[in-house]
């Protein structure tokens, strides 16, 4: 009553601030997989890994056949969930290693939805992979908003899954059982487990939760094969299927302690993948698991095409989001973030520049948000290039090369080049492009010129 009051006296005097209760405001978990492909999901149609609590997680919420990832590669895709830009605003658009750990570190100034979140009051937690600076820099995930940081901070040491040692925060600590090539400890294990409690910590306030799953990423090992152990397959691809399915049960242990907690229904979760699958569709693997669901997808990682940038998307918040829905309209990394500063009640500054738009009603049912083009580049030699406006995707696989146009409503799989065709569209798609990026001298467009030989440079 005291409060009704109140909120009618502010609103007589003009002075109304927007008010959200706490039980008003979800916790909020973003998982990202790393290189986890589309199809690897029994909910996407895969047939031998099996995948049954997300494939749950879908009967339960939405399913997106056309969320896109930031890029095609680890940190510049999981610099655009942070901070809401995409690619031509970035201040990272590449994997860029720093000797002896670490990648580049997100400049001086950067804001992330962890600090957005943290200013409205919630508890912040990265468990995983960060990727995005070491901790003596400007690009380390306590500096940024984070309460809490376990697990690996550089990719290239998250390459393996029996390390010599983690980060709890930003202190190092040791594995014995891993050193001297034995592999006695897991670090999903330790990460999921850090995961676990500090949620049941935290479970009386609002909570963010960027869960940085290294799996299924190579390098491929696993503790346990389980129920691919005995199957007729390579070494390989029984590890793949494992981790994908450890991967999975996972997070029924998260969805369990939610239960547990009774926290489910307050509880928006996020899965996607990271950027497209790390094997060809003429690998082994790609074969064996028809990662391209029949062909369907073109690409992957490291490509412009819809199999390198289109991602297994499941969002589950019990009585908000639809359940058993399936949504076809795209959506890209960059929404994340004014989507969760909307969930939190939270403001963002003005000069934030953010790309995304918030998916808030999208994802309780409503139309997706209207905008004039997608955009993603990529600078791992030749500088690539994509947009996409409408159903209308153009790509481009170097600066010096033509732009491909290609209908997605009649060619997802991008097989027709339509540019001859549609010359007013590759115009357009050239605009976009223009008008898309902002220079960085750190990520000049360029056309990769092979290494001579030794020969021929003598």
């Amino acid at each position: 009553m005291r409060f009704a009051w109140f909120a009618v006296a502010v609103v007589a005097c003009g002075l109304f601030v927007p008010f959200t209760r706490a039980a008003d405001r979800p916790n909020i978990i973003f998982v990202l997989s790393d290189d986890i492909a589309q199809g690897d999901l029994g909910c996407y149609g895969q047939k031998l890994i099996k995948t049954p609590v997300l494939d749950r997680m879908a009967k339960e919420g939405t399913m997106y056949w056309q969320a896109y990832a930031g890029t095609s590669v680890c940190a510049p895709s999981r610099t655009s969930v942070m901070i809401g830009r995409h690619m031509g605003h970035s201040p990272i658009r590449a994997n860029r290693e720093i000797q002896p750990e670490g990648q580049m570190p997100l400049p001086p100034g950067t804001l992330t939805i962890a600090q957005v979140l943290k200013d409205a009051g919630y508890a912040t937690m990265c468990t995983g992979k960060w990727g995005m600076g070491m901790f003596d820099t400007t690009g380390s995930p306590l500096k940024l908003g984070f309460d809490h940081f376990y697990g690996y901070n550089c990719q290239r040491h998250a390459h393996s899954y029996f390390p010599t040692y983690l980060y709890n925060n930003d202190k190092r600590f040791d594995l014995p059982g891993n050193a001297g090539g034995k592999k006695e400890t897991y670090a999903d294990e330790l990460i999921e487990t850090d995961s676990l409690n500090w949620i049941r910590e935290h479970a009386d306030k609002p909570f963010f939760f960027f869960y940085s799953t290294t799996l299924p990423h190579g390098k491929y090992e696993i503790d346990d094969l389980g129920i691919y152990a005995d199957k007729d397959w390579s070494n390989q691809e029984k590890t793949y299927a494992a981790m994908v399915t450890r991967l999975d049960s996972d997070m029924g242990r998260l969805f369990d302690l939610l239960k547990e907690l009774k926290i489910d229904d307050n509880t928006i979760v996020f899965f996607v993948g990271d950027n497209g699958s790390s094997f060809s569709p003429s690998s082994a693997i790609g074969k064996r698991f028809d990662q391209t669901m029949g062909g369907m997808l073109r690409g992957f990682k490291r490509g412009m095409y819809e199999g390198a940038l289109r991602q297994a998307a499941l969002v589950r918040w019990p009585g908000k989001v639809p359940a058993g829905a399936v949504r076809n309209e795209p959506w890209a990394f960059w929404d994340f973030f004014p989507t969760a500063a909307e969930l939190a009640g939270a403001k963002i500054p003005a000069d934030a520049q953010i790309d995304g738009h918030s998916l808030v009603s999208f994802l309780k049912g409503g139309p997706a948000p209207t905008r004039d083009y997608f955009y993603w580049e990529l600078h791992e030699g030749t500088s690539i290039q994509a947009v996409r406006f409408g159903d209308w995707k153009a790509v481009r696989n170097g600066p010096e090369k033509p732009i491909e146009l290609y209908d997605l409503a009649s060619d997802v799989s991008e097989s027709k080049d339509v540019s001859a065709e549609q010359p007013d569209l590759v115009a357009k798609a050239e605009a976009y492009m223009k008008d898309a990026r902002t220079e960085d001298p750190n990520w000049p467009m360029v056309q990769h010129k092979p290494r001579a030989s030794k020969k021929a440079s003598k």
